[in-house]
């Protein structure tokens, strides 16, 4: 059957094509749809220009003509601006002490005189390098910090919830940790909150990170009805497992109104000062004590991206199931953008590494959110898209994987 005629779940684009740079393929989302992310609804992915380059690339190419002088002055007017005099807090750095965090707290306070509060909204279950580092953060890299201790029984059902209905086990902390740290500045009167890596280096709309916050929050509760959590209307989640408002609030952002009392600025440091993950790896090491994995991790050929939580190995190998995209996937996307990695390279590392089980924590996963092994298993066919996906030998095959393409490039030159 020619793929045009298979379903395509999610609204992804039938044809699948590969970037011409990176290996990034035209089935990944293009922003995050929190609250949106439903399988019956459509979903933004990333574009493709008339050469075949997606949009990540052809950042990686603005970048290169960025005066990063000039942002680096932009970024020292934002911060006098808002610089505390008594040595009150006067930005946050959300997170949980992976490298980025560490890097984004550390130039800010001792860089650039700042008096940064960290807050972290903590993994659903810490690895033990996970806590060594976030502990190493605070006590090597020396910052406050206040942690969001959330309702472990909401958590694991949302987290269930959204496996069941979305397969998609990290909205729950992307909620939390998205909204954690705007809604403390808000509470504090902080006027500033920093992350790292600008969004447009994965291939969000540029556009996204300029929205302001009001924007992006809930009008009003009188669209109380329109929310949506773990792909279930809120009014469901309370009434079917008997939960209040009040348990779900740590995930919604907050009110418009509540920045038209306190207006709040949130901003990327990698907008102003040019960001590579791998410098921030060693600049982590250097100054916050930051250290790497002793193993390869799990679905990729890196020791040190998103180590914090168990969870994290099941995000990446549920994008693999419903996009075709898996860990090493974006790991060498990002390193060839960098000039760290030839594409040659990259598809060998994705044919290699890409989609591999998280079996180290899958057992302790799925005991801690209540989900049996099998199900879960059950979920992930559920969810594979028949346009991306045909059963071989009773094995599930990728249709279009990148090395095929590569194939019949070279044999086509």
């Amino acid at each position: 059957m020619p793929a045009e005629k298979l379903e395509a779940y999610y609204g992804l684009p039938h044809e699948v094509r590969y970037c011409r740079r990176c290996v990034m393929s035209n089935q990944r989302p293009a922003s995050t749809p929190e609250f949106k992310n439903t399988p019956d609804r459509k979903i933004r992915t990333m574009n493709f220009d008339d050469h075949g380059v997606c949009d990540s690339c052809r950042y990686a190419d603005v970048k290169e003509a960025i005066d990063w002088k000039v942002r680096e002055e932009q970024l020292l007017a934002l911060l006098d601006k808002h610089r505390s005099k008594d040595g009150s807090y006067d930005c946050i750095v959300p997170g949980s002490g992976g490298k980025d965090s560490c890097v984004q707290a550390h130039v800010l306070k001792y860089k650039y005189g700042m008096h940064p509060l960290t807050v972290t909204w903590p993994p659903i279950l810490y690895t033990d390098i996970g806590w060594k580092n976030f502990r190493a953060w605070l006590d090597v890299g020396g910052f406050d910090n206040l942690s969001f201790n959330q309702n472990g029984k909401v958590m694991r059902l949302l987290t269930r919830l959204s496996i069941e209905n979305l397969l998609h086990p990290f909205q729950t902390f992307i909620l939390g940790q998205k909204n954690l740290g705007p809604k403390l500045a808000l509470k504090y009167g902080i006027p500033l909150v920093f992350y790292g890596e600008n969004e447009a280096e994965y291939g969000n709309p540029i556009a996204d990170n300029n929205a302001s916050l009001r924007d992006k929050a809930f009008h009003s509760m009188q669209n109380f009805d329109e929310i949506r959590l773990a792909g279930l209307p809120i009014r469901q989640i309370m009434s079917e497992h008997n939960v209040d408002l009040a348990d779900l609030k740590a995930y919604l952002p907050a009110e418009a109104s509540d920045y038209d009392r306190c207006p709040v600025e949130v901003h990327y440091l990698g907008y102003y000062l040019k960001w590579t993950p791998q410098e921030a790896y060693y600049y982590a090491v250097e100054n916050t004590g930051f250290e790497a994995n002793p193993f390869r991790t799990e679905g990729t050929y890196s020791k040190y991206n998103s180590l914090d939580d168990k969870i994290d190995g099941f995000h990446y190998y549920t994008t693999y199931i419903k996009f075709g995209i898996g860990r090493t996937t974006y790991d060498a996307a990002q390193e060839i953008r960098n000039r760290h990695l030839t594409r040659e390279d990259g598809v060998a590392l994705v044919k290699r590494f890409d989609g591999e089980f998280p079996k180290k924590y899958f057992q302790e996963v799925m005991d801690y959110i209540g989900l049996a092994p099998e199900r879960f298993l059950e979920l992930c066919d559920k969810f594979r898209s028949p346009h991306l996906w045909k059963q071989e030998g009773g094995e599930w095959k990728l249709r279009h994987p990148i090395w095929q393409e590569e194939q019949a490039l070279r044999a086509a030159a």
